[in-house]
């Protein structure tokens, strides 16, 4: 029985499978293709439920987190301090302040509509200079919020990143720069690609094994 353990359905056509999504913020999601039957979510919510368990605990160390960091939040490496103002529709940033808006449910997609802003401002210098120092290019380069990506680089050379690595120390976003620029030359993650990252990023396992044990703390 699945009683106990609230889940949400959602029906897709791209998706080819059942899929359990287990996210630390919103919960437990079942991703069912459109023609699957409605019981196919409860029995893989019961098949996967030590797994769900072991995830739903994850997720509340990072609220727990998130709530420790009381009104701040990081920003590369440095901490802002969120200051509502009475009034305020946008952020704006000042100095170590971010000034929000006073009501807290316009002012969380407000800081996102920010950090995603400001993500442009600083993955596009970055990902310039190392494209340039490879001697390639890219076509166009978007920002995203993945559920479980950091990055992608299209064979068309279209380029991804996630605004939420703002959250996140600068040398792992400088990382994850580096990694998509190398797709531009070894689309693959083969053994060239690997050698060439690791030519440009030397200590890139160790900034890959941060994102695995932390990426998913990387919340507003």
């Amino acid at each position: 029985m699945n009683d106990d353990l609230p889940y949400s359905i959602r029906r897709s056509d791209r998706a080819r499978r059942v899929r359990v999504l287990v996210d630390p913020v919103t919960g437990v999601e079942v991703v069912l293709p459109r023609r699957s039957p409605a019981s196919a979510a409860p029995a893989a919510v019961k098949e996967l439920r030590p797994w769900i368990e072991q995830r739903l605990a994850a997720g509340q160390s990072v609220r727990d987190a998130i709530a420790a960091r009381g009104a701040t939040v990081p920003y590369l490496g440095t901490d802002l301090m969120l200051t509502p103002q009475p009034g305020r529709s946008r952020v704006h940033r000042r100095g170590g302040e971010l000034l929000v808006p006073a009501d807290r449910a316009t002012a969380q997609p407000a800081i996102e509509r920010w950090f995603r802003r400001a993500a442009r401002e600083e993955i596009a210098p970055r990902l310039d200079r190392a494209v340039a120092e490879l001697g390639t290019s890219y076509t166009t380069l978007t920002i995203r919020n993945q559920r479980t990506r950091w990055g992608s680089c299209s064979s068309s050379g279209a380029m991804s990143f996630n605004w939420r690595l703002l959250l996140a120390p600068p040398e792992i976003l400088e990382y994850v720069v580096e990694h998509e620029v190398a797709h531009l030359e070894v689309l693959d993650h083969s053994a060239s690609f690997w050698e060439l990252l690791a030519s440009r990023c030397p200590d890139w396992q160790l900034y890959e094994d941060w994102l695995r044990r932390h990426g998913h703390a990387l919340r507003l």
